[in-house]
């Protein structure tokens, strides 16, 4: 039997990355359509695993030689990382080499929503401006208007650093009162206190268990009629059918999403009946530069720990001290 290591993986990379794979050990490539069952089997005799699948303790049992599991994402929320640490399995991500991407998207989505773009593009495509019909109401100007950032990490402060430059005056929350050396300067406040401030409130927040609905129907209540809600994060943060019957109530003014509670989304979701809402396919990493340095960031991730070496993003490293 081969002593070089099996890395198994589901996601699609550029060729010179396979080549750095398979230099490294013998790749099992598996295809978009393996069933669960192909799956564990094929992680039973693996050291390493690429790709974006739930890795709960069924998954974990069945690999029991695994010594990394690289997700080319920022967020593990599909993985039971006690699970893994209970295996001994080094759970890496994609965290900094996303965060202007993101941040651009989110900048995008709130200037949408300030200058009512998805309504003035409707109105011009629909013949509204061919036939002189009246135009949409007025948009708002971002300058002078206070952003509201749940979630202040790399992200978070990114999307603070570029709303400050169009002149937003900014506040955030997290669960830590402190802010990063490195963060810019903007006051911290409590979560309810924030939502009352806010004329746009912006999601940053990881996904877990306290944070799975932080925004529910009592936090959108405390949000000024005329505030819109953003999320670039992950769509359960946000009760969405909450969200949606707050935007049908006039509750709020207006909601940005990049991201739902289920994805692919039901077709027959409430939330695309809602009024004055943007809804985006997930796409906050999507451009061709980030998911690019997503990849190669997730394979020297898996690359580094079957050298022995520490990998640059690792979300238990405690793991990696064990013999």
């Amino acid at each position: 039997m081969s002593e070089r290591p099996v890395i198994c993986s589901r996601a699609r990379i550029e060729p010179e990355l396979d080549e750095r794979l398979r230099s490294a050990g013998e790749l099992l490539a598996l295809g978009e359509d393996t069933s669960r069952s192909e799956l564990l089997a094929a992680l039973a005799g693996a050291q390493a695993y690429l790709g974006w699948d739930r890795a709960d303790a069924e998954f974990f049992d069945a690999g029991r030689s695994l010594r990394v599991l690289s997700v080319p994402a920022v967020g593990y929320d599909r993985v039971d990382v006690e699970a893994a640490t209970r295996h001994g399995v080094a759970v890496c991500n994609t965290p900094g080499v996303l965060n202007a991407a993101v941040a651009d998207l989110t900048m995008a989505m709130i200037l949408m929503l300030a200058r009512r773009i998805p309504e003035y593009q409707a109105y011009a495509e629909g013949g509204g401006w061919a036939a002189d019909d009246p135009k949409p109401p007025l948009g708002h100007d971002v300058a002078g208007q206070t952003l509201g950032v749940i979630g202040f990490g790399r992200i978070g402060r990114e999307v603070t650093r570029r709303m400050q430059a169009l002149g937003m005056r900014t506040i955030w929350y997290d669960r830590f009162h402190e802010a990063p050396p490195d963060a810019p300067e903007s006051p911290y406040r409590a979560l309810d206190d924030l939502l009352r401030e806010s004329d746009i409130v912006t999601i940053h927040s990881n996904l877990d268990e306290s944070s799975r609905h932080l925004v529910g129907e009592r936090e959108i209540g405390l949000m000024r009629e005329t505030a819109c809600l953003v999320n670039t994060a992950r769509g359960p943060i946000v009760d969405q059918r909450a969200l949606a019957a707050a935007l049908h109530a006039g509750v709020i003014a207006g909601a940005a999403l990049d991201v739902l509670e289920d994805e692919p989304p039901d077709p027959d979701d409430p939330i695309f009946r809602a009024p004055n809402v943007i809804i985006l396919p997930h796409i906050g990493t999507a451009t061709e530069e980030t998911r690019r340095a997503m990849r190669e960031l997730a394979v020297e991730n898996l690359l580094a720990v079957l050298d022995g070496r520490p990998p640059p993003a690792c979300v238990n490293p405690e793991v990696l001290s064990r013999p």
